[in-house]
């Protein structure tokens, strides 16, 4: 991926946040901008229209959530939260409100490379191909056909519902509640279980080793990441 004509912007009003975070894109080619404020920040959007945003959530004159919710309004620009908040409701909140994914300071900065890398393949896709690969799985979404170390696995209807949404969106955070409403519909949205249940099935079929899952990841408390693994 050539990173050179990408655009990063950086809305944290931690110095040292940002002066870490431009080293680090700076020097993996990055056009790098930054704001210390909500109110900098949605201007900067409009100015430089940046092909990802890192957004910390404790902004000094107006919440990180608030300044997401502006956004939707009008962009659909990926948004990764920075927070140093790790407690669930504050994730699965900024991701219900549009955000892409998260990261908890302090952070790993290779992950986070890794992680905008993931964000703009998926904002910027033009590979057409009906089939997913992730490691050894694979995904014919035409034939419906899936297969794991080029061996087809048999999935129920529901356990493909689940799978090809994942792939939909993969790289992204999905929340329990966003998977269940579009799975089940809106009056089964708080029932995890059942959610639980269909995903441990589908690790079994899908994961080499399904109580150590590389592909159907978890994020404790909030939902699940479908990781690409080239």
């Amino acid at each position: 991926m050539d990173s050179s004509k990408y655009k990063i912007l950086i809305i944290d009003d931690e110095p040292q946040i940002r002066r870490l975070l431009k080293m680090a894109l700076e020097s993996n080619g990055y056009r790098v901008f930054e704001a210390i404020n909500a109110k900098e920040g949605l201007l900067q959007t409009t100015m430089t229209r940046p092909d990802v945003i890192l957004l910390d959530l404790g902004l000094p004159d107006n919440g990180g959530l608030s300044v997401l919710n502006q956004l939707r309004e009008w962009s659909t620009v990926p948004v990764i939260v920075l927070t140093v908040q790790d407690d669930e409701q504050t994730k699965i909140t900024a991701l219900d409100g549009g955000a892409d994914d998260y990261i908890t300071k302090p952070f790993n900065t290779g992950e986070l490379l890794a992680r905008i890398r993931v964000t703009l393949r998926r904002s910027f896709k033009t590979d057409e191909s009906p089939v997913f690969r992730s490691g050894k799985l694979q995904v014919d979404q035409n034939a419906r056909v899936v297969k794991v170390n080029d061996e087809e696995v048999k999935l129920t209807a529901t356990e493909y519902s689940i799978l090809a949404l994942l792939i939909r969106h993969a790289g992204r955070v999905l929340t329990h509640n966003f998977i269940m409403k579009e799975i089940w519909g809106i009056h089964y949205a708080d029932n995890f279980q059942t959610l639980r249940v269909h995903v441990a099935q589908l690790r079994r079929k899908i994961e080499e080793n399904p109580s150590i899952p590389q592909i159907l990841i978890t994020e404790p408390g909030v939902g699940y990441r479908l990781k690409i693994i080239e």
